[in-house]
C-alpha cells in the first residue's frame, strides 16, 4: 500500500484520540545537528473535522487490532481497510512533515497487534529512530498500551515527552461488557509505574548529571463519555481520584462517537458535546480553583445541570456563602465566584493591597460582571439594587449562558481536514512529501 493511502487510514482512526494539550515541556535545541524545540506555551493551532484540537502529527501506528471493543472504529469484526506503518516509514513521515513545517511533534498511539509487548516495541523502535538516527528534540506524545511489560513502558517513557495510558471506560463492569479483552488491573499498574517513575527520575535529575529524563511533561489518561451508563458523579469522582493518586497532568474527556452498530451500545444519533463539555468545566475546577468532586456533584445530583455551567451552578446552590466582598474576601473564595477567574482572582488580590477596588476597578481587571454582580459587593455595597433571590439570579445567569452560547457558535474553526479552505490542507503536505521521496 502507497504512503499517502496508510496515513490517509491511520490518520482517520486516531481522530478519536483526545490530543487538546499543550507539550507540557520547555526543550531547546541542542545545537548539536538535532531537530526541533519544545515550547511548555502550548502548540495547540488547528481542529480536526470534530472540533478537537490538533497540534500534532497524529496517527495510529496500525489500526490491525487483536481486540473487539465494541465501541471501537478498529475494532477486530469491524470491515475496514487495514494498515500499519513500519518503524522507518513512519520516522521518516514524521521528519518529513516537521522539516516542511506542516507539524510540531507528534501524538503516537496503536491498535494492539499481536500482543500488547510486541505492539510496545514497535512504538520504542519508531521513537528511538527519531531521537537517535534523526536527532529530534520535537515533542512526542505516545500512548501506552495497557499489558506491556513494564521495561518496555520505562523504555517508552525515556523517549517520550509525556505518556498516556487509556482508561476508556469509567469502570471495570463497563470494560467487562463492551472491551472484554481489558481490565482496569492492567490499565492502572503502568499508571502506578510511570508515576513512581517520574518522581524518581525527578531527584536522579538533581542528582545525576547525565540522568535522562522519563515522561518530563508527565502522563494523561482519556475517558469515553456515554458509551457506559455511569453517571457525571461517577465519572467526576474517578477523575478527582485520578488526580490525587498518580498525579496526572490532564484527564481527557471524549463523547461517545455512535460509528458502530451493537446491542450493547446506546442508541443515540450524536455525540453527548455538552456532557463532555460540563466535565471539562468541572475539571478546570478540580485542577485550578480548589473543588473537590463532591461538591460539585453528589449520590442525590449525579449529573450536570445542561443549562448552568458546573460553578454557577454550585453558587447558585450554596448563595448562604454569598456575597462576598472582593475588597476583603479570601483568595481561595474569589475563585469560587461565578465571572472571576484564576488571573482575575490574582489581579484583585494584588490590587487591594494599593487601593480599594470599586465596580468598575473590577471591570478593568478583567472580572465578568454579568455573572459576578450576584455574588460581590465592593465596601458592603452591590452593583446594581437587585433583588437577590434564586429564581432572579439564575434567569439572569440562563440569559448570559445563551448570550454566550450564540456567539461561540458563529465563531469559524479552521479544520485541518477542510482541504478546500485552509491554506496547507493535510492533503496538499502529503501529497508534497510523497512527491519527493
Amino acid at each position: 500500500m502507497e504512503l499517502i493511502e496508510k496515513l490517509k487510514i491511520l490518520g482517520d482512526a486516531a481522530k478519536y484520540d483526545a490530543a487538546c494539550t499543550s507539550s507540557g515541556i520547555t526543550r531547546t535545541n541542542k545545537r548539536d545537528g538535532s531537530l526541533g524545540n519544545a515550547r511548555s506555551c502550548g502548540i495547540c493551532h488547528s481542529f480536526s473535522a470534530d472540533g478537537r484540537c490538533i497540534s500534532l502529527l497524529k496517527v495510529l501506528f496500525t489500526n490491525n487490532c487483536i481486540y473487539d471493543c465494541k465501541y471501537c472504529a478498529s475494532r477486530r469484526s469491524n470491515d475496514v481497510p487495514r494498515t500499519a506503518f513500519t518503524p522507518d516509514e513512519l520516522a521518516d513521515l514524521t521528519i518529513n512533515f516537521y522539516k516542511r513545517n506542516y507539524i510540531e511533534g507528534l501524538f503516537l498511539s496503536s491498535a494492539v497487534v499481536k500482543n500488547p509487548d510486541y505492539t510496545m516495541e514497535l512504538l520504542c523502535a519508531t521513537l528511538e529512530i527519531l531521537r537517535n538516527k534523526y536527532k529530534f528534540n520535537g515533542y512526542i506524545h505516545a500512548k501506552t498500551i495497557p499489558g506491556a511489560s513494564p521495561l518496555l513502558v520505562e523504555r517508552l517513557g525515556h523517549l517520550a515527552d509525556r505518556l498516556s495510558v487509556n482508561i476508556e471506560l469509567p469502570s471495570n463492569e463497563s470494560l467487562k461488557k463492551l472491551a472484554p479483552q481489558k481490565n482496569k488491573e492492567a490499565i492502572f499498574r503502568p499508571m502506578a509505574q510511570i508515576s513512581n517513575t517520574i518522581s524518581q527520575n525527578r531527584q536522579e535529575l538533581v542528582r545525576y548529571r547525565h540522568a535522562t529524563s522519563f515522561a518530563k511533561a508527565g502522563q494523561s489518561t482519556q475517558m469515553i463519555v456515554g458509551a457506559s451508563g455511569e453517571t457525571d458523579y461517577q465519572i467526576l469522582s474517578l477523575t478527582d481520584s485520578l488526580y490525587k493518586k498518580f498525579s496526572l497532568k490532564r484527564v481527557f474527556f471524549s463523547a461517545y462517537v455512535p460509528i458502530n452498530k451493537d446491542s450493547l451500545l446506546p442508541a443515540i444519533e450524536k455525540p453527548p458535546l455538552l456532557r463532555e463539555h460540563r466535565l471539562y468545566q468541572a475539571d478546570w475546577l478540580l485542577r485550578y480553583y480548589g473543588f473537590e468532586a463532591d461538591e460539585l456533584l453528589n449520590e442525590k445530583n449525579q449529573n450536570f445541570d445542561p443549562v448552568l455551567d458546573p460553578k454557577c451552578n454550585w453558587a447558585i446552590n450554596n448563595l448562604h456563602l454569598f456575597p462576598v466582598d472582593v475588597n476583603t474576601a479570601p483568595y481561595e473564595m474569589l475563585l469560587r465566584v461565578p465571572g472571576i477567574g484564576v488571573k482575575s482572582a490574582m489581579r484583585i488580590r494584588a490590587a487591594r493591597k494599593i487601593r480599594s477596588l470599586d465596580f468598575e476597578a473590577l471591570k478593568r481587571i478583567g472580572v465578568v460582571l454579568k455573572r459576578a454582580r450576584f455574588f460581590i459587593i465592593c465596601n458592603g455595597k452591590y452593583m446594581d439594587k437587585l433583588r437577590m433571590n434564586e429564581s432572579f439570579i439564575m434567569q439572569n445567569l440562563i440569559a448570559d449562558t445563551k448570550e454566550r452560547y450564540i456567539e461561540e457558535q458563529s465563531t469559524y474553526q479552521l479544520s485541518m481536514f477542510d482541504t478546500a479552505s485552509a491554506p496547507l490542507g493535510i492533503k496538499a503536505a502529503i501529497n508534497d512529501f510523497v512527491s519527493v521521496q
